[in-house]
């Protein structure tokens, strides 16, 4: 009989997760970071308990927001290619609930992150608890029911003995490339604090490794066969570029084959910005010079991407002759856009490619025809970030600023509203992982706290968190927490007064300026109040300062990064201005009727697009 520890449920699930290793460039590191935790009554005595006693081994952080603490997790293990993570622990009722959007976030963007909401009774003896929601049809339902389909992997411990088996498999989702993603372990409050006899070697030291899958014979010679009857090539790289460790088998293969790379928004960073392979990003927010050779390349090469409609142009932008073969570990993505599929891993497959295609390289008119494209945009993003010294502000100007800013192993966060399309088009980093955009979600309030996050895993480089007022007044909480944990980070706040991405596409589908910009929603005789955003943000710890013009926004950057403690820098900036080069159609439904003449108008727009999208299904 082997040997056991008696712990709580609780215990068990911290000591379990101490368990756990990952090694990292030959050194053996805990896969857990650390435990995100706003207790109350739902998880203060079991998971308060368990993780007070090992405090000095597994950190916990306490945090102001549920939901942003959870960004915070999700940032950190994004930053680190998923390969550490963090997990977030919060009470029964709102505190839990509060974390399903991040856990959305997660999901969506395919990132670790193991949720332990505290729940009601499971032996119902209180029945109905304190913030309890009772269901009259199902009395097993709470509202941790809620994280079910935002959940790669979801169980209720019932029992404490079920953590033998749910906790091994909750593990296999967090490490496994195709179904990573959020984990929920739903916790009763009277179970966390129940014992029981556990087996000793149910908590022996296991070290995890990015396992790395083979491609089929078939689709390997398949995919040859497609690439060498092709003359312009375009390779989109995607976030799986960056989680597989991918970048340097990318720039063997495309600088070997002279292939033109488009890089999404997860996947920005695959390559340096002036890599001679590097035409920008692609899509709705892509650049001019990509999108372009879009329009016109034979094949299409799309490794470890979703193909999301940002990406396709809602299906209106890529070549309808192209032909599209799809390296994706997942084969759920793989065959998207009726791609032909190459499941397997990235860099093994890269690499497999490049000593197959020794012999073989794009057209000379292709790569011509890219180099000019390339030259073209470079040019154009030089001027539209360029300091012009006038007034207002634009966001392009501040972008510009603020990359002049950052330094060679920095990086840049932001998540939702007009400024990811800015800054995938004109943010430029050598840095693989200088680029962090929330954009498979894109959840207004992941910026500061995502900001908190990367900067947690990557201490050593300065992080610049860009975002609008909208998402600033949405949650800002963190910028308290950065203070309060020592982790600096660089806000800069650009105020356009209100929702000015959506009042754009409002116009652009005919409808006139309502409830977006603050101007025209329904407010009290003299107005929505201008907020202090320097104010406020030094009530809560920070430095701040508010700027006028892009000279003082880039000698407050230069105060900024000298501050021991985070930074908050705000200035307004013109809601109608943004770059007039790149981009795409985006397929955002028109009303069939309307009394309004531009609507009418918008909407023969949009049945012209359908018509293109349509040809491509």
């Amino acid at each position: 009989m082997s040997n056991t520890v008696r712990l709580t449920m609780a215990q068990a699930v911290v000591k379990y997760m101490m368990a756990q290793k990952v090694e990292l460039e030959g050194e053996i590191m805990p896969m857990f970071a650390g435990v995100w935790a706003i207790f109350g009554h739902g998880n203060v005595a079991g998971l308060g308990e368990a993780l007070y006693q090992v405090k000095d081994e597994l950190s916990t952080y306490r945090a102001h927001n549920e939901q942003a603490m959870a960004h915070s997790a999700i940032a950190y293990a994004k930053t680190l290619n998923r390969q550490q993570m963090m997990a977030c622990t919060a009470s029964a009722g709102p505190g839990s609930t509060n974390m399903v959007t991040a856990a959305a976030v997660a999901h969506v963007n395919r990132i670790p992150v193991l949720f332990l909401p505290g729940d009601t009774f499971a032996t119902r003896m209180p029945d109905p608890v304190l913030q309890q929601l009772e269901t009259y049809h199902d009395h097993t339902m709470t509202t941790n029911d809620c994280f079910k389909p935002v959940s790669r992997f979801f169980d209720r411990i019932t029992r404490p003995e079920q953590l033998l088996t749910s906790l091994p498999q909750a593990m296999r989702v967090l490490t496994d490339p195709v179904e990573c993603g959020p984990v929920t372990l739903s916790l009763p409050q009277d179970i966390q604090t129940m014992a029981y006899d556990y087996p000793e070697h149910f908590f022996a030291g296991k070290v995890h490794r990015l396992r790395r899958q083979l491609a089929d014979e078939v689709e390997l010679k398949e995919a040859i066969e497609l690439i060498k009857a092709s003359k312009k090539p375009l390779l989109i790289a995607g976030g799986g570029i960056h989680y597989s460790d991918a970048l340097h088998a990318l720039d063997s293969l495309v600088t070997q084959c002279s292939i033109p790379v488009g890089e999404t928004q997860a996947g920005k960073g695959a390559l340096p910005w002036d890599h001679s392979q590097n035409m920008g990003s692609i899509g709705v927010t892509g650049a001019a010079s990509t999108n372009q050779l879009a329009a016109d390349a034979d094949l299409i090469i799309a490794v470890g991407t979703r193909l999301g409609d940002f990406t396709s142009g809602s299906r209106t932008m890529i070549n309808p002759r192209a032909k599209l073969l799809s390296i994706n570990v997942a084969s759920f993505d793989s065959i998207k856009h009726y791609a032909k599929p190459l499941v397997a891993d990235a860099k093994l497959t890269l690499n497999w490619l490049k000593s197959r295609l020794s012999d073989w390289e794009s057209s000379n008119n292709w790569q011509q025809q890219s180099q000019l494209a390339k030259s073209a945009w470079d040019s154009y993003v030089d001027n539209a970030t360029a300091n012009k010294n006038m007034l207002p502000l634009t966001d392009p100007e501040a972008v510009g600023a603020v990359n002049r800013a950052a330094g060679e192993e920095d990086i840049v966060v932001c998540a939702a509203g007009g400024l990811p399309g800015e800054l995938q088009k004109l943010w430029r980093t050598r840095f693989s992982r200088g680029y962090h955009m929330e954009y498979g979600f894109s959840c207004m309030g992941y910026e500061i706290a995502g900001g908190l996050g990367a900067k947690m895993a990557k201490p050593n480089s300065e992080v610049f968190v860009m975002v609008g007022d909208g998402s600033y007044l949405m949650l800002n909480s963190e910028i308290a927490t950065s203070v309060m944990l020592g982790f600096k980070i660089v806000v800069v706040v650009l105020d356009n007064r209100g929702y000015g991405c959506i009042h754009r596409l409002q116009e652009f589908c005919g409808g006139p300026g309502f409830n977006n910009l603050l101007d025209d929603c329904l407010t009290v005789e003299e107005g929505a109040p201008k907020v202090d955003f320097a104010a406020h943000a030094k009530s809560l710890g920070a430095n701040s300062e508010k700027v006028r013009s892009i000279n003082e926004l880039e000698a407050a950057l230069t105060r900024a990064k000298e501050s021991p403690i985070s930074y908050v820098i705000t200035l307004d900036t013109d809601p109608l201005k943004v770059s007039e080069e790149g981009g795409f159609w985006w397929d955002v439904a028109v009303p069939e009727v309307s009394p309004r003449e531009e609507v009418r108008d918008a909407r023969n727009f949009y049945e012209a697009q359908k018509i293109k999208q349509l040809k491509n299904l």
